[in-house]
């Protein structure tokens, strides 16, 4: 009977440890897979010529709104699309090749944002499930939208006033002083919601669940830690989508922006409980104001 009871026990902590390899290997073989893909249908986009012209003034702008984009999302749980659009539509980046770039260099940096929060114990697996399916759907609709149907030139405008919009919610939840813990419904809604927007708006995902989840007294390392891990299959979905549809367009700010966010994705994931958020919420909200409101004054 003791024998039993010391198999059943040893293959239970089999089972769980075998769960929890799966975590790290499956975006691991996702992104290696996806980087072959890449490597194997647009080599002959990339030459010796090509990679040493391409590290210019241009790729330093990408790289270092990369970094910065990463820094905020790891962090806050939110800002990386709405951060990087934001700045590449001030750029002068048009919206299509924008929405591709940071949906595709998010493929990569949520990859090393979820292995960074796990690494550190960020995340809450139940949570993520929850929010999986119905923001894969969500994200992958708004990609097919905006690849094929939906006119970036139209669009443009909409979204710099989405952007606003973002960043007022952002501040918003920033300034709430009490936070009153209540139990979050339709977890399925918000999820497919905010995969969508994120998908046309090139950003939201972690402002429209993060925020709300953090709004309803949700714990915030758990939040932004299972948040960032849910985007990796969010990213995953749309990159995927606007590849198939859309194409590929701006190698420079793709690889700029991965650069950028990979190499900061583990120092986000340590400081999401060292730094004080709502200060930081504050000044990344009106950030995301003033490059809106310039892209809005390139329009009018």
């Amino acid at each position: 009977m003791e024998n039993e009871l010391k198999i059943n026990s040893y293959d239970v902590r089999t089972d769980a440890s075998i769960k929890n390899k799966l975590w790290v290997i499956v975006p691991v073989v996702l992104l290696v897979g996806l980087l072959s893909t890449l490597v194997y249908n647009h080599y002959t986009e990339f030459s010796v010529d090509g990679f040493v012209n391409g590290f210019d003034q241009n790729f330093a702008v990408f790289f270092a709104i990369g970094v910065f984009a990463q820094l905020v999302d790891g962090t806050l749980g939110m800002g990386y699309g709405a951060t990087s659009t934001s700045f590449l539509l001030a750029y002068g980046v048009p919206p299509v090749v924008s929405s591709t770039a940071v949906h595709v260099s998010e493929m990569f940096t949520t990859g090393a944002s979820a292995l960074s929060h796990h690494r550190f114990g960020n995340i809450n697996k139940k949570l993520v499930k929850h929010l999986l399916i119905p923001g894969v759907l969500g994200s992958i609709t708004g990609a097919y939208l905006l690849s094929d149907v939906i006119s970036g030139d139209i669009i443009k405008p909409f979204i710099a006033v989405y952007m606003i919009i973002l960043a007022v919610v952002i501040i918003k939840k920033a300034l709430k002083k009490t936070v009153v813990k209540k139990k979050t419904k339709k977890l399925g809604i918000l999820a497919g919601f905010g995969g969508f927007m994120d998908s046309v708006g090139g950003g939201g995902w972690g402002p429209i669940v993060t925020s709300t989840l953090l709004g309803r007294g949700r714990n915030p390392r758990y939040t932004i830690g299972s948040v960032n891990a849910a985007e990796f299959a969010i990213s995953f979905a749309s990159g995927i989508t606007f590849m198939l549809f859309g194409g590929i367009h701006g190698w420079q700010v793709i690889i700029g922006l991965i650069l950028g966010g990979v190499i900061s994705a583990p120092l986000a994931a340590y400081l999401v409980n060292k730094i004080k958020r709502k200060p930081m919420m504050v000044a990344v909200g009106i950030l995301i104001i003033l490059l809106s409101l310039k892209t809005l004054s390139k329009l009018l």
